[in-house]
């Protein structure tokens, strides 16, 4: 297999949760790859400005205003985009949020509304999406997990039960749509600095304990994620189904 297997021309990506941090670059790289990218976001102003940069590149960018976690919002945006773009041969399910608390304080709207997001919107966004690659017989699905799919840390654990959930889900979906020609497949990352880590990479303290316990000795940046996206959406990855790529700098694999 030659490294053309790794050109994504002609293909359409649907990147959720792509105004900002790790699905930005995603989508961006996926851009790069040759794909014709769809970025999703609830803001319509945000994701505008988002995704112009990507478009000045000379990228094939379209833009998907709808809340993943509402069901008839994404049955209608699905609908739309196979017909207005192209049928949808790759779906990132990026779109996230974190609450920070003890546990013993969390309050039920938080539980709800993490469990929501994090891990109702890919079983969503990608029942909706395998529906119509189902009788296409071929399309790859990512959920974005986390080293939280593995690893536990203080005041997340909603989110750490969702990325876990998350994982098992992949492995999941794997198994029901594999018949069918659909690859699914993770990618877990490690600390990178996005939005949804400001509260850590701001924390002197914080920064400097996890530098020392990650192996490669720093924070990620988002397009060290570009790679595995890449790797995964295409056909380099023809026989790869039901894995989550830890890009973590070794934190997984260090006590």
């Amino acid at each position: 297999m030659s490294l053309n297997a790794l050109n994504l021309d002609g293909r359409v990506a649907l990147v959720t949760g792509s105004s900002a941090g790790i699905g930005h670059a995603l989508a961006k790289g996926l851009a790069d790859a040759g794909a014709s990218i769809v970025m999703n976001g609830r803001d319509a102003d945000r994701l505008a400005a988002a995704s112009q940069p990507i478009r000045d590149a000379r990228a094939h960018v379209h833009e998907a205003v709808f809340d993943v976690t509402d069901r008839g919002a994404v049955e209608a945006a699905v609908e739309q985009i196979e017909r207005d773009i192209g049928p949808i041969d790759v779906l990132v399910n990026n779109a996230g949020l974190q609450r920070r608390a003890p546990l013993e304080d969390f309050t039920d709207d938080h539980w709800h509304e993490v469990l929501r997001t994090n891990l109702g919107s890919p079983f969503i966004v990608g029942q909706t999406v395998a529906r119509r690659m189902i009788p296409r017989k071929r399309g790859s699905i990512i959920n974005i997990c986390s080293v939280n799919s593995e690893l536990a840390r203080p005041t997340i654990a909603p989110y750490t039960a969702t990325k876990g959930g998350l994982k098992m889900l992949t492995k999941g979906m794997a198994v029901d749509w594999g018949r069918h020609g659909i690859r699914v497949n993770g990618i877990g990352p490690g600390y990178f600095k996005t939005e949804l880590n400001k509260p850590l990479y701001t924390n002197p303290e914080f920064s400097g304990w996890l530098e020392g316990r990650t192996p490669l000795g720093r924070w990620g940046n988002v397009e060290e994620l570009v790679g595995a996206a890449v790797f995964l959406a295409s056909d380099a990855a023809s026989f790869v189904t039901g894995h989550v790529l830890y890009v973590d700098g070794g934190v997984t694999a260090a006590l």
